[in-house]
């Protein structure tokens, strides 16, 4: 066996965080026993061409004598990593292997950090789509809006695996879970619930799409512009469709001010800055979601004056909005019925069953589980692959 390699003295020597990822945070191991010539021989020639001919007989014996259907790429071109944004896909390699580390920790799910030099749409669909063979699903990763959009939709048309672009649906997922408890708390329904959304990227475009599909009609999503709606002639083709399920339906306009006034839930998605007169004019026992790291729309200490639920993305406060209760269980769930996609059911089930773990324990500080609650990954996983059957997605 090789010797493990050593790694000199690092230029942030005695540094936490530096020291932590000195050698990166993964390694690949083996999982069969290596220790003579039988057992290379199984593992390895002559025994293995014996499982290749069979799988070429049938490809999809991959699903079992491979990893490949338990294997996640976790795909990304560094254009949108963390609050850092377009730093490259060296720079994004860090978090790379720390999303592939805790597919594995929370899910059971082993990930595959990919990242590529290209920010070019049709060289990473191209890219991905011929190294999809190796994976049992894509999780699509800090990839820049609105080229993100795009890249997912062409990936999911071309494959037969779940895509899923987790800075877009995690972010949704969790966001509806917390949301759900939240109204549960303030005695609201969704009939009666009237929405902002600060923010039409990634994440404010997913948040937006799910909060219909739970059945949220009264949405106005703002950027910097204001309020989308059809009038505006500025808008994106994404920006315009989004408009169309939101405030044209209800005829709002304006700027984030006179959204604000009376609007019962924020959820900030844009890394900007509410001003306190706005946050003031909300509903009584508003909700307010500030989730842009580090640094939240709404600050929780001013949140609290107005608002009676408060969360951020942060660790440090309460109620934390975190997509590792998502992704890690909608994979495992997905691959555990060879889901051949994500469907918005599957999604919905994922923010129901998170929500549901919450229980009587539900309180303003307590909207969501925490990540290291033992039950999310397998409640999640769970509701997940019973939404692929009935969806119809599931191949087992």
């Amino acid at each position: 066996m090789s010797a493990a390699p050593v790694h000199p003295s690092h230029p942030h020597e005695g540094d936490p965080v530096f020291d932590l990822h000195v050698g990166g945070k993964m390694e690949v191991a083996c999982t069969v026993p290596l220790a003579g010539r039988d057992d290379l021989s199984l593992a390895y020639t002559p025994g293995v061409a014996r499982v290749c001919e069979a799988i070429a007989e049938n490809p999809e014996l991959t699903q079992i004598y491979t990893w490949v259907p338990n294997t996640v790429a976790v795909v990304t071109d560094g254009t949108a990593v963390l609050g850092l944004g377009d730093i490259g896909p060296a720079a994004a390699m860090p978090v790379m292997e720390g999303k592939a580390v805790l597919f594995k920790q929370f899910g059971g799910v082993d990930g595959v950090p990919i990242c590529l030099d290209t920010t070019d749409t049709d060289e990473i669909v191209e890219t991905v789509v011929r190294l999809a063979p190796s994976f049992g699903g894509i999780n699509l990763e800090d990839i820049s809006a609105p080229r993100c959009f795009e890249i997912e939709d062409r990936l999911k048309e071309r494959l037969d695996i779940p895509v899923f672009h987790d800075d877009q649906h995690g972010t949704a997922v969790v966001a509806l879970a917390a949301l759900e408890n939240a109204l549960r708390l303030t005695g609201r329904t969704h009939a009666n619930t009237r929405v902002v959304v600060g923010g039409a990227g990634a994440a404010g475009v997913a948040v937006t799409k799910i909060l219909r599909e739970a059945g949220i009609d009264d949405i106005a999503v703002v950027d910097r512009q204001g309020v989308l709606h059809s009038s505006r002639t500025d808008l994106t083709p994404v920006k315009r469709a989004l408009a169309e399920l939101t405030a044209d339906r209800t005829g709002r306009t304006g700027k984030l001010a006179d959204v604000l006034d009376g609007a019962d839930v924020y959820i900030g998605v844009s890394g900007g800055t509410v001003p306190e007169e706005h946050v003031a004019t909300m509903a009584p026992d508003a909700i307010i979601f500030g989730l842009a790291n580090p640094t939240p729309e709404v600050h929780p200490d001013i949140a609290h004056k107005y608002a009676r639920v408060v969360a951020t993305g942060r660790s440090d406060y309460p109620n934390q909005i975190n997509n590792v209760l998502a992704f890690p269980g909608i994979f495992r769930g997905a691959f555990d019925v060879h889901a051949s996609a994500i469907t918005e059911g599957m999604k919905l089930a994922a923010a129901q069953a998170i929500a549901g773990l919450v229980g009587d324990d539900l309180s303003e500080d307590l909207i969501i589980p925490s990540p290291f609650d033992p039950r999310v990954g397998p409640a999640v996983a769970a509701a997940v692959s019973a939404a692929a059957r009935r969806d119809g997605v599931a191949r087992r």
